[in-house]
């Protein structure tokens, strides 16, 4: 009798422990997603804390590259910020990319990492990165073809680069619309998982028509 209390109270306490943890992680994650929207410098900073906090946990790294990247498009003229800004991208995106191999979503990520190279310095990074962009997209692609950021972003990549070379954009409207489609069934595999990506579908979908 005495053996079975003991180990109700250590699973009373193992659980209560564990739940302990978990919100903490939600709350941490919860107000690191309310920071982006002001500060995304001081985001992915929090993000990086709660990476530390969850060392087999690729979403906390994930976001605090996804914060430090969107925010490059907005950098780019700041040649100097912006590369010491997209290095630390990287190292985070290294870092979930240790932690889940193969995962579709951390290579729409460092393609958009890519991305703001090219964005950032066409004559420099465009012949270097071009290629890898679209390698990235076409193993996500591979990996997940009913994921709705592979088939937005590689679409998005794609009308790009028919923009600089003076070509009809039109043939990639059809992808951004299975994009959108997509994301209307589309179920994040978490509470935390990737699930953006719809807004910037109705954007190019907007100029699509």
């Amino acid at each position: 009798m005495k053996h079975f209390k003991l180990l109700t109270i250590c699973l009373v306490v193992l659980i209560t422990a564990n739940l302990q943890a978990q919100t903490n992680y939600e709350k941490g994650m919860q107000k690191a997603f309310d920071l982006w929207g002001t500060n995304p410098i001081e985001a992915s900073q929090m993000f990086e804390r709660i990476a530390h906090a969850e060392p087999d946990n690729w979403l906390p790294p994930y976001y605090a590259a996804e914060t430090l990247i969107l925010d490059g498009f907005t950098k780019l003229d700041n040649k100097e910020v912006l590369e010491a800004q997209l290095n630390q991208a990287q190292n985070f995106l290294n870092d979930a990319t240790a932690i889940s191999k193969n995962n579709p979503e951390i290579m729409v990520l460092q393609a958009l990492l890519y991305t703001v190279y090219v964005a950032s310095d066409g004559a420099t990074y465009g012949m270097t990165l071009s290629g890898k962009i679209m390698s990235l997209y076409e193993q996500a692609e591979a990996l997940a073809p009913n994921n709705p950021r592979v088939v937005l972003n590689k679409a998005d990549w794609e009308m790009g680069g028919a923009r600089y070379f003076g070509q009809d954009t039109t043939p990639f409207c059809k992808d951004v619309e299975r994009a959108l489609q997509l994301f209307a069934t589309f179920k994040p595999e978490s509470k935390f998982a990737p699930s953006w990506g719809k807004e910037r579908a109705e954007e190019i979908l907007k100029d699509c028509k």
